[in-house]
């Protein structure tokens, strides 16, 4: 099986336990005076890095928030007080995309970005990269983070790295197939596009020499119906990961996919119930609480991070000891809303629709009409699609979730198309 750190990913739970509690030490010890923000909320809290003498005591520490972080920057711009070194000493600014409200800035001192890399070179190495492997960044460089870490990880595991910015859809199949490259790092939703472009240029996939596709910015390449649309298309296997600006690149999928594989050399995760803020039964979906372990400049600690989890600590059969979330990140528990009486998650409607491959792209509405909350979905299908599918879509949305939705369907290349993050879900109330 590829690792990065065979001796790390294989460690004894205990002596991985051992190992979170001596960096997390080190770096409350680090920060305390230093960094602003911590200090204010430990002091608010009544606590001292002292109090944290195993693990358990994490638990007593005060939660993270984003909307905290963003209240800091607001009141102390333009980058707030969850900096624990001078200004002079950060090397790279990035920004959160901001589809779900105001940005967050992050910054990272030269030692943060290399902990950044060494996170991107675990996710890459679990996709069995290595130096052998070309490996082609699909996107356009920008505040956003998105894929610059994985530049850095692909030099870290020796790997050649392949840009692809600044060229349309076409241009990239182009260069991918006219350089060999062997691997893609791009959204799930892009991986689609592609599949797209080619269908819509005559480009034959067969050409390239794709391997492996991994993946990040959305959940999708854990969603078994999305997963097989990609590696159908590519013919190549697919390889997940998750991770945020404000946290860093956390979790992976290895060659045995089951489930994405928590860094815990790196982060230590706690799976929450929203209400009580207590642990969840085992096997038991939960709020993904994250504390990073290595980044010291821009420290998150107890950060709830509103993604839906399943967390499983059980050895995997790929022989990493390292805690896996099932399913991947399972869905945002903020972005619950309500139709007709029923809670429904964004993903839940999106799996439903991506279980038809004719489905091209799609759109989902949710709005007040008539005193009732209605979903509107619209679709582009593929010229061979049946003209009944609409009517498939809205049944099996029916079966699942106990609602029917309006589904109509829309001429090709009405609904926009995303390169990044993908935003096709939409309440307006």
């Amino acid at each position: 099986m590829p690792y990065f750190d065979s001796t790390i990913e294989t460690l004894p739970r205990a002596q991985l336990a051992a190992l979170q509690l001596r960096k997390l030490q080190t770096m409350l010890t680090e920060l305390w005076g230093k960094n602003a923000f911590y200090t204010r909320k430990f002091q608010a809290a009544g606590l001292h890095p002292d109090a944290l003498r195993s693990l358990d005591d994490l638990a007593q520490f005060p939660f993270t928030l984003k909307r905290e972080l963003i209240q800091d920057q607001s009141e102390c711009p333009p980058f707030g007080t969850n900096l624990t070194y001078p200004l002079n000493q950060y090397v790279r600014f990035h920004q959160t995309s901001g589809t779900t409200g105001a940005p967050l800035r992050v910054l990272d001192t030269a030692e943060d970005w290399n902990w950044w890399s060494t996170c991107w070179s675990y996710v890459l190495s679990g996709a069995g990269l290595c130096a052998d492997d070309r490996l082609f960044a699909a996107f356009s460089f920008g505040p956003f983070i998105g894929f610059w870490a994985a530049v850095e990880g692909a030099r870290k595991i020796g790997a050649m790295m392949i840009p692809g910015g600044g060229r349309d859809s076409l241009q990239r199949l182009e260069l991918m197939r006219d350089a060999g490259a062997t691997a893609i790092c791009c959204t799930p939703t892009y991986a689609l596009r592609l599949l797209e472009v080619a269908r819509e240029n005559n480009f034959d996939m067969n050409s390239l020499h794709i391997r492996a596709t991994v993946h990040a910015g959305e959940p999708g390449a854990s969603v078994p119906e999305t997963k097989a649309r990609i590696e159908a298309g590519w013919h190549a296997k697919c390889f997940d990961h998750a991770g945020a600006s404000e946290v860093g690149a956390h979790s992976f999928s290895c060659e045995s996919q089951a489930g994405i594989h928590l860094i815990e050399s790196e982060y230590i995760a706690e799976a929450l119930d929203r209400e009580t803020g207590k642990p969840v039964a085992p096997g038991q979906v939960g709020e993904l609480v994250i504390t990073n372990l290595g980044r010291l400049g821009f420290p998150i600690i107890r950060y709830r991070t509103g993604d839906l989890v399943r967390m499983n600590i059980e050895p995997c059969a790929c022989g990493r000891t390292f805690a896996r979330f099932e399913g991947g990140v399972l869905g945002r528990a903020d972005d619950m809303t309500t139709v007709r009486g029923v809670n429904v998650y964004p993903m839940a409607v999106e799996k439903l629709i991506v279980d038809f491959h004719q489905v091209v792209e799609y759109r989902i509405t949710v709005q007040r009409v008539r005193e009732m909350d209605e979903m509107d979905i619209e679709v582009e299908l593929t010229d061979d699609a049946d003209r009944a599918l609409p009517t498939a879509i809205a049944q099996n949305i029916y079966h699942a979730l106990s609602f029917r939705p309006n589904v109509r369907v829309v001429e090709h290349g009405t609904l926009p198309r995303f390169e990044l993050k993908a935003k096709r879900f939409f309440v307006k109330k």
